[in-house]
């Protein structure tokens, strides 16, 4: 749009003001809801007869959720890997829970799950790293 209207202006920077409230909104409650389930999770460890592995891995899960909302509003953008740490926390986190129940497949597909998001990781870090997106002097971390 290379000649806007002065109420086309005015309409667009309405409109990104109320999608960055939006954004920003959002962030408010994924950012409680977290700390809410993360106070729930510790109230119940130190309710509980001890610790697990799988509650450590949970708060690990809202740990990397902080982050993402963390980095979010510090760089306006967010960088892939979170989702992807998440995922494989996930992953190894519902191995451990059923830990009785698993299939030789499950096992093999989960485990697989887990060997391809790493790669994923990697080939971002090394793509990063390769073909910088930014100025001299200027970090990346957008992968």
């Amino acid at each position: 749009m290379k000649y806007e209207s002065a109420l086309q202006k005015s309409i667009r920077k309405w409109l990104d003001q109320l999608m960055e409230m939006a954004e920003l909104l959002g962030l408010l409650v994924i950012g409680i809801a977290t700390a809410l389930a993360m106070g729930y999770l510790v109230w119940k460890m130190a309710h509980s007869d001890g610790v697990t592995l799988t509650d450590l891995l949970l708060m690990f899960l809202y740990l990397e959720v902080f982050a993402m909302v963390g980095q979010y509003l510090k760089a306006g953008q967010l960088p892939v890997r979170f989702p992807l740490y998440i995922a494989m926390v996930s992953i190894a986190r519902d191995l451990i829970l059923r830990a009785g129940g698993n299939t030789e497949l499950h096992l093999v597909a989960s485990a697989g799950a887990i060997v391809l998001l790493a790669v994923g990781v990697l080939l971002l870090r090394y793509g990063q790293y390769r073909y910088p997106n930014n100025r001299p002097g200027e970090r990346d971390d957008s992968a």
